[in-house]
């Protein structure tokens, strides 16, 4: 039965759930004793079964059967379930015990909501079940609340399913537990949740939980990334990326339901409680009712939010004048007036205005145009108006192209959310920006749709800027607005990747992305927008690190599009008054000069290990243990950060040794840069070149390193004294990284055409792992060019690194020796 590919999932289902009925009832019938009877509580009491779900069962007596005849009973029942391999959850109770436990624990008491009669004495279950639901109807008013809690507790362990590359089918928030809290609900009789999609969504759910019982012969509930595709190919669906995003917009509507219920309950218990005594009697006869009111609740005034919008005993409701069938731009008012009061939109107004609003024309009216802008803009609380729209079919009909994003997951770690409730969250972060720019419309239209492309195959800055110019022209926008949304979606991960990876000095870089904005005016939008997404996507992207270089990238092309030529806002060799200081010391000592500075909530701890000699604190112990691993925070200054600065005399092998040092030590390079620079003096005639190294790291754990002891091991690494390579080897040999199953995507390097004048420009992206860097900069040295700027980011398990390198003159690389390069270093990092 379990392998019958005809047989529809909810059929297999009960299918499974009466074959073990029939097993059980014939194993109890052999020996049971009157006053017994077996009953399925849980999810077996709900009637269905998934291949390697638990059975749970309680044994029923009336307190009257002999003790030995009862466990012989329960030995008759359980050891050929055991001997199974089955799970079984079982207890042995008489009907007053079964009602204390109850009191005592709620998962009792909601498991006995859903018991079933298996096989005995069919008054016992009758009158367990009946207790058990007239104890929970009686206990409601404070039941709900601790069963909200639980689901609220529950949610912050395991998280929200929708959105988890690798969720909990049953636990996390939107799964099955959530469905068994809804039934829960329903059944005290206060509330019940909106049936619309709801069954649909729980089939779902639990046909790709028997998937995934069968393909891993296993009782699993979480949907493993190894697992994906063999689970989706047994459901007949395209790929993992198709199966996820089913998973997910059945958990949606999950979700969406729990949020209408537990709003729904809480204002009856709000009712209940909070209204006067002679108000409460008033509405239980049904004096003073207002038509469409529910029995027994206060009468509550419709306060005026926006034209046929109301505020209604918490929600944001249609007036009763309102006419949705013949005003197309009720949807948005609605949904902006709500957001705007931090309001929900009541279902019941959902629901009419997707069963009865004519479409918008096209292109929009002006003041539908402002309505959607200002939902946009009421930050945090546009999220639950743009979902209870979007369940309701709202948004793909004022936006078609909405429906490819939706529920679309993101198969890169640093990503927390799937595309669709990234754009929303974009939009959310781009709220607080909108005093920074000009014209805030532009920037929240530009935040929703950013990532619009990705809908479709290729690049989705590309692809995202035709769909843009679509929409743009059919939300209302001008020419010229439509042209300026075109260009922040085509370029907005323009400032962020620009400033991170490639060597803001180069007047060639800060030229390319003017040519690339364009405007002023577009420059500004594009730096809010650079922000908004990147602390949309999650801790990762953002930190005041890449927030500092932006900005510094952004005050170039600004000057550049002021008139200014890109070639006056440096020579490429303006120092700091720190990076001077060691230079100058690396020059006098001959050796390699370190500085290790922990930041702590917006000051720095300084550390230098010149040759032994005392740094700047007095100190050259280096960083003691008080500084832990950085984390880069999405508000305000980073908790800490730990930057390390190494200058020494120009000399080969410098990148590799000191990345292979900083592995060699456990430290965890988030950022690098590199740059070879000449010293503002002349020492016996000769102009002294310095390598200057400043390092963003964090330790993997434990304390960090002393400075000097890293300096020590960087002049043995250069020496060739530490045998670096072996060491390292053997680290990487016991380096476990935890096993997903799915294997990384291959590491790439790549020319990067015109990027600048002076150097040719190797990116290189690959899966970050202890030595990478030194590996890279160990191909590049046997190479034979010189690398006279590094740029090196890390987000997530991914490091981008890109690399200015010349030939030994001093020159770019040809066409053909560049892609040789890449082509190289490909190999080695394979």
């Amino acid at each position: 039965m379990l392998q019958d590919t005809e047989l529809p999932g909810p059929e297999r289902r009960r299918a499974l759930s009466r074959l073990t009925d029939q097993w059980l009832a014939g194993l109890f019938a052999a020996a049971a004793p009157a006053g017994t009877a077996l009953v399925a509580v849980g999810g077996y009491g709900h009637g269905e079964l998934s291949p390697r779900s638990d059975l749970d069962l309680l044994l029923l007596h009336d307190g009257h059967t002999e003790t030995g005849a009862l466990a012989a009973l329960a030995d008759r029942l359980w050891y050929p379930v055991w001997d199974l391999g089955l799970a079984l959850d079982h207890s042995v109770r008489t009907l007053t015990e079964a009602r204390t436990a109850a009191e005592d624990d709620l998962k009792v008491q909601l498991g006995l909501l859903e018991a079933r009669h298996v096989a005995g004495d069919q008054e016992l279950t009758a009158e367990l079940r009946t207790a058990a639901l007239a104890r929970w109807r009686a206990q409601a008013r404070n039941q709900l609340p601790e069963l909200r809690e639980f689901a609220t507790e529950r949610a912050r362990r395991h998280g929200e399913l929708r959105f988890l590359l690798e969720p909990d089918l049953k636990e996390a928030r939107g799964g099955l537990r959530d469905l068994t809290a809804l039934r829960a609900v329903a059944a005290s009789w206060l509330a019940d949740a909106p049936r619309e999609g709801l069954q649909e969504a729980r089939d779902t759910l639990l046909d790709v939980r028997d998937a995934l019982h069968l393909t891993t012969g296993r009782a699993t509930d979480r949907l493993a990334l190894q697992d994906q595709d063999q689970v989706a190919a047994a459901l007949g669906l395209l790929d993992s990326d198709a199966l996820l995003r089913r998973v997910y917009e059945a958990a949606g509507a999950v979700s969406y339901a729990s949020d209408v219920t537990w709003r729904e309950v809480e204002r009856v218990l709000r009712s209940r409680t909070g209204a006067p005594r002679g108000t409460r009697l008033r509405g239980l006869l049904g004096g003073g009712r207002r038509s469409g009111a529910r029995a027994g609740a206060p009468v509550q005034e419709r306060t005026p939010l926006a034209e046929g919008v109301v505020e209604h005993e918490g929600e944001a409701a249609l007036a009763l004048h309102a006419r949705a069938d013949r005003d197309p731009v009720l949807p948005l008012r609605a949904a902006a007036a709500a957001a705007q009061a931090g309001l929900p939109l009541a279902l019941p107004a959902v629901r009419k205005l997707a069963r009865t609003a004519p479409d918008l024309p096209v292109p929009w009216p002006a003041e539908a145009r402002e309505e959607f802008v200002t939902l946009l803009g009421a930050g945090e609380a546009a999220v639950p108006v743009w979902e209870a729209m979007d369940a309701a079919g709202l948004i793909t009909r004022l936006l078609p192209d909405w429906e490819r994003v939706r529920c679309r997951p993101q198969r890169n770690p640093v990503h927390r959310y799937t595309v669709d409730r990234h754009l929303v969250e974009t939009a959310v972060r781009a709220c607080a920006l909108t005093r920074r720019v000009h014209r805030p419309d532009l920037l929240l239209t530009a935040a929703l749709l950013h990532d619009i492309g990705k809908g479709w195959p290729g690049d989705h800055s590309v692809t995202g800027e035709t769909i843009t110019r679509d929409l743009a022209a059919r939300i209302g926008f001008d020419a010229a607005d439509t042209r300026t949304l075109a260009t922040l979606v085509r370029h907005h991960l323009l400032l962020v990747e620009t400033a991170t990876r490639r060597n803001l000095d180069d007047p060639a870089t800060v030229q390319s992305v003017a040519e690339a904005v364009g405007s002023h005016g577009t420059l500004e939008l594009l730096h809010a927008l650079t922000e908004a997404d990147a602390l949309a996507t999650g801790p990762a992207a953002w930190s005041s690190w890449r927030a500092t270089l932006v900005a510094d990238l952004v005050s170039r092309v600004a000057a550049v599009l002021a008139g200014e030529p890109a070639a006056e806002q440096t020579d490429g060799q303006e120092l700091t008054a720190e990076g001077e200081r060691l230079a100058m010391e690396a020059w006098r000592t001959g050796g390699p000069v370190l500085a290790l500075r922990t930041q702590k909530a917006g000051h720095q701890e300084a550390a230098a290990a010149p040759d032994g000699a005392k740094g700047p604190s007095g100190s050259a112990q280096g960083a003691s243990g008080s500084a832990q691993q950085p984390s880069d925070g999405e508000h305000g200054p980073e908790p800490v950060g730990v930057e390390l600065s190494v200058a020494l005399p120009e000399q080969p092998g410098v990148l590799p040794a000191v990345a292979g040092v900083l592995a060699l030590h456990k430290l965890t390079v988030r950022a690098a840069d590199l740059r070879l620079t000449e010293l503002p003096c002349a020492v016996d005639g000769e102009t002294p070149r310095v390598l200057l190294l400043t390092w963003r790291v964090a330790a993997q754990y434990g304390s960090l390193p002393q400075a000097a002891r890293l300096r020590e091991d960087i002049v043995r690494a250069l020496d060739g004294s530490l045998g670096l390579a072996s060491r390292l080897a053997e680290r990487e040999a016991a380096y476990r990284p935890r096993r997903t199953g799915v294997q990384p995507p291959p590491p790439r390097a790549t020319v990067a055409p015109g990027d600048s004048a002076a150097a040719t420009v190797i990116e290189v992206r690959a899966q970050d792992a202890p030595g990478l860097l030194h590996r890279i900069g160990r191909a590049l040295e046997e190479a034979g060019v010189q690398v006279s700027s590094a740029h090196v980011s890390t987000l997530g398990a991914n490091a981008v690194d890109a690399f200015y390198v010349t030939d030994a003159a001093g020159a770019p690389l040809s066409d053909v020796a560049a892609a040789r390069l890449a082509q190289r270093l490909e190999a080695e990092l394979r």
